[in-house]
């Protein structure tokens, strides 16, 4: 059930909700092209030849057959699809899927803290990665003050 409530960002506009993101320099980063857009915060990454999944660190986006699943994938596809991207990690390496934990980088935009101010993710401690937590968990109560994204659905209620 796509929630239709609002238009996923585009890169190159100039609505982005978060105008100074954190560039993280201080921490290990590859560069990859992101070859699909699986869901609202996993992709598929080619780096140095060779094929990644990655999940976005700090933000959990609805599931598949749940509310705004649709427009959380849209929206993510809108800001990442065909782009080169710089994929900076925090302190694990991989999920217990074998997924590359980053945070996400298309030029200077941080797509994690886009998806959460947009309204299309929540913010989401996953511990021991959590040097974004306190920043995204400001962007989401905003988005949630706001109705934006997939707020009005309720999928994102605790």
């Amino acid at each position: 059930l796509a929630c239709n409530v609002a238009s996923p960002p585009q890169v190159n506009d100039e609505s982005h909700w978060v105008p100074d993101p954190p560039q993280l320099d201080d921490l290990p980063a590859e560069t990859g092209s992101v070859t699909d857009v699986i869901d609202g915060d996993t992709i598929d990454v080619r780096i140095d030849g060779t094929e990644y999944r990655v999940r976005y660190i700090g933000i959990d986006t609805p599931e598949r057959g749940e509310a705004c699943y649709d427009d959380a994938t849209d929206a993510n596809a809108a800001l990442v699809a065909g782009r080169t991207v710089r994929l900076v990690k925090d302190v694990s390496e991989t999920d217990r899927y074998g997924r590359l934990l980053r945070y996400v980088y298309v030029d200077n935009l941080l797509i994690n803290a886009e998806l959460v101010a947009g309204g299309y993710a929540e913010s989401k401690a996953y511990n021991p990665d959590t040097t974004l937590y306190d920043f995204l968990e400001t962007l989401e109560t905003d988005a949630r003050s706001t109705q934006r994204g997939c707020y009005p659905t309720g999928i994102f209620s605790r």
